[in-house]
């Protein structure tokens, strides 16, 4: 960086003082007492900084005609191991969640750049995989777009998952690789639109580097499983991940809008609806991101005030952009239908729920539900401490809090059995429920206990904390 022209200093008065004029007298300075000489300090040596990860192989081409992935699929199929897998999505910029890049690497096979756009599926290369154990970073944001493409695993490996089970503090593929295998990855290009054709070559490399080191990473990790005696842990979250059944569309997406709580009343939220629906389908027909049409504060502007024409309606904040003005005829209907609504169909303030209240709402409503609660969420923490795991991998938060609000009403001799059962049922797999259901048994005795000791049956339950843990 060029350095900054230097200005003389303005004087007391304001002016620049004369370069010319003889400069005033200065009083002589105190003479200071001699310092003795200090010792030189070590300098601290600068740590060695970790070598970045590096193509072994070069950059291989991108496969997008069907003789160059017939290559890849025979490459693949004559190679034998696990396959390193991973899929770059276009979010942020598009509308759809479709994979733009498959990566693929198997020792024997090298690695290889698919463009799944090319191809009408990939079920040739799902055959070729066939039974062999797919290794994914964090598997629950790629299975769904590879599932689009006709491709599914038989068994998987998710690092990102193992890293959790191990206790490390950061999960992130990166810093998995620098603390395990000792090699830094660029991430310059995590967010780019990997919709754009053609791919830059620098994108490229940093998708090929994506699984150039997941097979090491994935052995150095089982390793240190076995170690632990976690392995079998994983081994069931894993299979889990793979015969999970896909999550069904969201109840009421719309409420996910942001700013929404400063909607003002039931005909507000209606607008918040009709504004986001109208965005969605356009989105969803140009297949942009919903946000690059119009943002979330501009359906809440639009909400609150209720415009009924074009021009009023663009002379909101938020409402200057192309997608304002040319849909502004969508808005402007989407907000009269949400004027026309009856006062019964408006939407509820509240979201419908089928699960139990807010933990924060659990001391009013029912004080020995809290007292269950948060007796066992620090019986849980302390447990996952001792395990060296997340508290919300030991068992998913929602199941605690759907057991303790409704716990099964058997007798306590019963109940070690049927909080088992209740957990299985509401998909805990056995090492959770293992490690849990004591836990869980025991809160819920003692508060029944409590309830029924005078001696603190009017004590305050405690309120359980508001984290979703």
């Amino acid at each position: 960086m060029p350095a900054a022209p230097h200005h003389d200093e303005p004087s007391d008065n304001g002016t620049t003082p004369d370069h010319d004029a003889p400069a005033p007298a200065q009083p002589a300075e105190p003479e200071q007492p001699e310092q003795p000489e200090q010792p030189d300090q070590p300098t601290q040596p600068e740590p060695p900084q970790v070598p970045l990860l590096e193509l072994r192989d070069g950059l291989p081409p991108v496969v997008d005609t069907d003789a160059a992935l017939a290559e890849v699929v025979a490459a693949i199929g004559s190679a034998s191991g696990p396959v390193a897998i991973d899929a770059e999505r276009a979010s942020g910029y598009r509308y759809s969640a479709r994979a733009y890049l498959i990566q693929l690497r198997r020792e024997g096979a090298g690695s290889a750049l698919v463009d799944p756009i090319a191809f009408d599926d990939m079920r040739l290369l799902n055959e070729a995989i066939g039974d062999s154990e797919w290794i994914l970073h964090a598997a629950t944001q790629d299975l769904a777009c590879l599932a689009e493409l006709g491709l599914y695993p038989g068994e998987l490996f998710d690092t990102e998952l193992a890293g959790r089970l191990l206790g490390y503090p950061r999960v992130g593929l990166a810093t998995l690789v620098e603390t395990i295998v000792g090699r830094r990855m660029r991430k310059e290009h995590s967010a780019v639109d990997w919709s754009t054709r053609p791919l830059p070559e620098p994108w490229l490399e940093y998708a090929a580097l994506d699984v150039e080191v997941l097979i090491e990473l994935r052995d150095a990790l089982a390793e240190e499983l076995e170690k632990t005696g976690k392995m079998p842990w994983a081994r069931q979250e894993f299979r889990h991940l793979v015969t999970a059944a896909p999550h069904g569309p969201r109840q009421d997406p719309w409420r996910r809008t942001s700013g929404m709580h400063r909607a003002r009343g039931r005909r507000a939220l209606a607008a918040v609806k009709e504004m986001w629906e109208a965005r969605d389908a356009i989105a969803a027909q140009r297949d942009v991101t919903p946000g690059r049409i119009i943002p979330d504060a501009a359906i809440v502007e639009a909400a609150n005030a209720l415009p009924r024409d074009k021009s009023t309606l663009l002379g909101l904040k938020g409402f200057r952009g192309r997608g304002a003005q040319r849909y502004s005829t969508r808005w402007v209907e989407a907000l009269r239908t949400a004027r026309a609504l009856p006062d019964e169909e408006l939407p509820p303030l509240a979201a419908r729920y089928d699960g139990p209240p807010p933990p924060r709402a659990w001391a009013d409503r029912d004080p020995v539900a809290a007292a269950r609660l948060s007796r066992a969420r620090s019986d849980l923490a302390e447990r996952a401490g001792d395990l060296n795991l997340p508290v919300e991998n030991l068992l998913t938060p929602d199941y605690v809090r759907r057991l303790l609000w409704e716990p099964p009403d058997v007798d306590e001799h019963e109940l070690p059995e049927a909080v088992a059962a209740r957990l299985e049922a509401l998909g805990a797999r056995p090492w959770q429920v293992e490690l849990t259901a004591d836990l869980l048994s025991a809160a819920i005795v003692q508060a029944a206990a409590v309830q029924d000791d005078p001696a603190v049956q009017d004590d305050p339950a405690p309120t359980p904390d508001t984290e979703e843990s």
